[in-house]
């Protein structure tokens, strides 16, 4: 009985510590990528930076260099460096 306990402690311990925190952290970064709009400053999974020039159901278009755009998958998305309105990460 006492090793089910045990096992039962350490399965807790390890939702709490690994598992909860990065559900927690998911959902930000998808709250944060539902939060991008025209304007923005990003940063992609790939490092490279770029302002958000127009936003489609499931991709951006980002302007990565003058007259150079391409267009991105939401997911690949890393950070959003500066905010259209002028708020810095």
């Amino acid at each position: 009985m006492t090793q089910v306990l045990f096992l039962g402690l350490m399965f807790a311990a390890m939702y709490f510590l690994m598992i909860a925190p990065q559900r927690k952290k998911q959902k930000e970064h998808e709250k944060m990528l539902k939060a991008i709009g025209p304007g923005d400053e990003i940063v992609t999974a790939g490092g490279v930076f770029g302002q958000v020039v127009s936003v489609k159901e499931d991709r951006l278009v980002v302007r990565i260099a003058e007259n150079t755009r391409v267009e991105l998958g939401r997911s690949f998305v890393s950070t959003v460096a500066k905010k259209a309105d002028g708020e810095k990460k």
